[in-house]
């Protein structure tokens, strides 16, 4: 009986060619920025205790309650698979003694996992790239981390988003704002959708970004933040906003934008496409490539002393989507092998090429037309025929660093090609 061959799992994907080279084009950049702006790296366990996100993300969302990927270990103690980055980071603070470096600036990226329906650019195994500045409860701290967002989309190559920024004001504010928000949609509760009824009490911010044609009627004319905020909340969000004006970014008031959880304060944001735009189309109902916030009240969520922290996170697969194609690096020497007592001399030649930073690759396989003519299929930027006793360039143009390498070595052979 024949077996049949192994699938992979609905919301994985295998990545490869063009995808991968832009995958890995997003990860590189955002490494050589948070090095710009000094963010240390850090590595984090895939997994952690189930506490540690339904502490940090609440009992009653939908990535706790309906996403999480949890199972029991051999000693009984429940483990989830990380869903976001930011659990993580908070409990390491906390447990490994980074106090001491605040403020702390740490950026990361890896592999998140959510079990939720799999669509165009989101999957049930996902990437993210993440950055956090822990410790720093001055606006400044938003600003560098928002600078640094809007420079690795630029640099990404992706110019048609814009930032849309929104204030959660202070924990006076934000609770002024909580019960406004309560009392104006319990009037209006029995016109509301089921999943707004449900969040009205528990989580009525929520309900402003609803998108449920049900709800929108009432939205507009919802209490708004400005109407709460106190001197200092307000103040705060002007050093945001100057700030940012002085280094260029382009951003929007967004008043709809809400962060659900009560440890949220202050600055809220995404980068979404402009209306129209390339990015947009290639994105469609997945809109957001970059989005977070203030969130000042985490730490004591997880057991620690009141801590104030700030942090985004992007989807390295939307990303990826938003930078076109990416291909490999240009070959820039084939190796051709005339014969096989030439395997020596090519494997030392080419172990030089890639020591001097060239991108280089042998042929040494099939009749010696066969070489010939898979070497120049690959379209380098010039061949290196080796031989037995010596080299030769058969085609193509010799860059200033394959003649330092060339001029090291053995004598050419003794009968070039034409």
């Amino acid at each position: 009986m024949s077996k049949k061959t192994p699938q992979a799992i609905r919301g994985t994907q295998d990545i490869f060619g063009a995808d991968a080279e832009a995958f890995a084009f997003v990860v590189e950049t955002f490494e050589r920025v948070r090095r710009l702006y000094r963010f240390r790296r850090v590595e984090m366990p895939v997994f952690e205790k189930t506490e540690v996100f339904a502490r940090s993300l609440g009992e009653t969302t939908d990535v706790v309650s309906k996403e999480m990927y949890s199972f029991d270990d051999r000693g009984g103690e429940s483990l989830t698979l990380r869903p976001e980055f930011t659990a993580g980071i908070a409990r390491a603070f906390l447990t490994n003694g980074w106090q001491q470096y605040a403020p702390l600036k740490v950026a990361t990226h890896g592999p998140l996992f959510r079990y939720e329906r799999p669509q165009k650019g989101r999957y049930r195994q996902f990437h993210q790239i993440d950055a956090e500045v822990i410790g720093a409860a001055e606006p400044q701290a938003d600003v560098e981390l928002l600078a640094m967002a809007d420079q690795l989309l630029r640099e990404l190559g992706i110019h048609d988003v814009t930032l849309h920024l929104n204030t959660l004001g202070d924990g006076a504010s934000r609770e002024a704002w909580r019960a406004a928000l309560i009392e104006y949609f319990r009037a209006v509760k029995d016109q509301l959708s089921e999943e707004s009824q449900e969040r009205l009490e528990k989580n009525p911010l929520r309900i402003l970004d609803s998108k449920d044609p049900r709800d929108k009627p009432f939205l507009a004319d919802a209490p708004k933040i400005d109407a709460f905020l106190s001197e200092e909340a307000s103040a705060f969000f002007a050093a945001v906003t100057c700030g940012l004006d002085a280094a260029g970014a382009k951003w929007v008031r967004a008043e709809s934008l809400v962060r659900g959880l009560d440890y949220y304060r202050h600055t809220a944001f995404e980068f979404i496409p402009d209306e129209g735009s390339a990015s947009a189309a290639a994105l469609g109902s997945q809109s957001t490539v970059l989005g977070g916030g203030r969130y000042d009240g985490l730490m004591e969520s997880l057991g620690g002393a009141p801590t104030p922290a700030v942090g985004w996170a992007a989807g390295i697969e939307r990303l990826a989507m938003l930078v076109g194609t990416r291909e490999a690096e240009p070959l820039e020497a084939m190796v051709l092998v005339e014969d096989d007592a030439g395997l020596g001399a090519a494997f030392s030649l080419l172990a030089d090429l890639r020591n001097a930073g060239i991108v280089a690759e042998i042929m040494a396989t099939g009749s010696p037309k066969k070489r010939y003519d898979k070497a120049v299929k690959q379209q380098p930027r010039a061949i290196l025929r080796v031989g037995a006793n010596g080299y030769d360039t058969f085609s193509g143009e010799l860059s200033q660093a394959l003649s330092a390498v060339l001029k090291s070595r053995i004598q050419p052979l003794s009968s070039p090609r034409a």
